[in-house]
């Protein structure tokens, strides 16, 4: 039988992100919609479907692409971990797409809930989609947010590395994945009240841009006017570089080469 031509491995990585963002995606604003929207659920709903929402987008990218489905988490790795620095941009961009078309998909499902909710389609319902400051209820403002973000990342990343190093005590039986999930269910649950723990620019500018190309005039801002998107952008991708260099500083430069009883080398971090 003849095999088709090969495809380009970026393709298939940038494919796999895109996949794995979507599956992310999708499970985690329907989740939102409905416990805001439709009033089934609580916060406790939204915390555990958005951790099961990462594991099952790392389990299905993981294999051809890493399963990082987070920029943060790209970005990370290009500074501290040798993923090649010509492919972040287009690891970015699949991430991006991914969460927008999942967040089109969303709007369109819950379109009659969102509309019997929220008819003018105001900052009331937009919390199913991107992040504000405070949940755009208590007194946080843009900063506060930012603050947010940046240590909420920095705890992500910190335990993504720890969890994936190979020379500490990792999950085994790929349970990793799942052991990553309850990270983000436990964020959620620690970590959600200023600003959302969004903790991923694309889980947030994807369905930004989503919200506003259908019917949400204000996307872009916070409750208070101000310009608020460049925050769950700009402050996961500082905080994932502060979490994944203060493990290395931490942790990773303090652990022998070998991995635990494999007796196989691994290869160090250059932290010289």
């Amino acid at each position: 039988m003849t095999k088709g031509p090969k495809v380009p491995e970026l393709a298939r990585e940038m494919a796999a992100e895109f996949a794995g963002t979507l599956i992310l995606i999708l499970f985690g604003l329907a989740v939102v919609a409905q416990v805001a929207a439709a009033g089934i659920g609580d916060h406790d709903s939204i915390s555990w479907a958005w951790g099961l929402a990462v594991t099952l987008g790392v389990y299905v990218s993981a294999r051809i692409s890493g399963g990082h489905i987070n920029p943060a988490v790209t970005v990370a790795l290009a500074v501290f971990k040798g993923f090649p620095w010509r492919k972040v941009l287009p690891y970015i961009a699949a991430q991006m797409l991914g969460a927008f078309i999942a967040a089109l998909l969303v709007r369109w499902n819950y379109t009659e809930v969102l509309h019997a909710f929220d008819p003018g389609l105001t900052q009331k319902s937009q919390a199913v989609f991107s992040t504000m400051p405070g949940n755009g209820e208590l007194p946080v403002g843009m900063w506060g947010g930012f603050r947010d973000q940046v240590i909420g990342t920095a705890i992500l990343l910190f335990l993504v590395l720890a969890l994936t190093d190979l020379r500490n005590s990792p999950p085994l039986a790929n349970m990793t994945p799942f052991i990553i999930g309850l990270v983000v269910v436990a964020i959620g649950m620690a970590w959600g009240t200023n600003a959302g723990y969004a903790i991923n620019p694309a889980r947030d500018f994807g369905p930004r841009l989503a919200q506003f190309l259908t019917g949400y005039g204000e996307a872009w801002r916070d409750q208070y006017g101000d310009l608020y998107f460049w925050v769950p952008i700009a402050g996961p991708i500082i905080g994932g570089i502060i979490g994944a260099g203060l493990y290395i500083l931490l942790i990773g430069r303090m652990l022998p080469a070998e991995g635990p009883g494999d007796g196989e080398p691994r290869p160090e971090y250059d932290v010289d």
